[in-house]
């Protein structure tokens, strides 16, 4: 069992539950992962520090989730536009990763390094249509020099050379001409 009281950084949001479906509990289910197959019978999620929801049914090609003791339209409906969250070691043990794939956890809190120069901090992900961008804040020694405060990379093989999120630095070539 989960421990509650866990900081609110070892959180991670995975899902947004929507409206009520139907009559018998069910709930839209607005996957932000690129996992659904976390979303399975007897898989356990947040809602609230002391919200506990077991998945009792999902149906991936409707969208749509049932959990444990939720049987009607009225107690789906207490649970619309609730958060789902799992933790960073749930879902690394639950999610399988391909090669040179990442959790957006992991990538965020890197290094943007180019030619041994430090060109920020990846703040945040962005995905616009069916594309990631790093929302990069700009290193200090750049915004001095007149630099924006921060900027996006698309994570493209263009632009990203190679990801290590052990070392927490990402390699970028062709990202530096926009700084300068």
């Amino acid at each position: 069992m989960l421990n509650l009281t866990m900081k609110s950084d070892e959180f991670i949001d995975v899902a947004k539950l929507g409206r009520s479906v139907g009559l018998k509990g069910f709930l839209k289910l607005h996957d932000f992962s690129d996992f659904p197959e976390q979303f399975k019978k007897g898989r356990r999620f947040f809602a609230d520090k002391d919200e506990s929801l077991e998945i009792a049914e999902f149906d991936r090609q409707k969208g749509i989730v049932r959990f444990v003791g939720i049987n009607d339209k009225d107690a789906a409906s207490k649970l619309t536009n609730k958060i789902l969250k799992t933790t960073k070691d749930v879902a690394k043990s639950s999610c399988k990763l391909k090669k040179d794939e990442f959790f957006w956890f992991d990538i965020v809190g890197c290094k943007i390094v180019e030619n041994g120069q430090i060109l920020g901090v990846v703040d945040d992900i962005e995905r616009i249509g069916s594309q990631d961008y790093l929302y990069v804040k700009t290193d200090e020694n750049f915004v001095k020099n007149g630099s924006q405060e921060s900027f996006l990379i698309p994570y493209i093989d263009r632009f990203i050379l190679r990801a290590d999120v052990d070392s927490k630095e990402i390699i970028t070539q062709y990202v530096v001409y926009f700084l300068e």
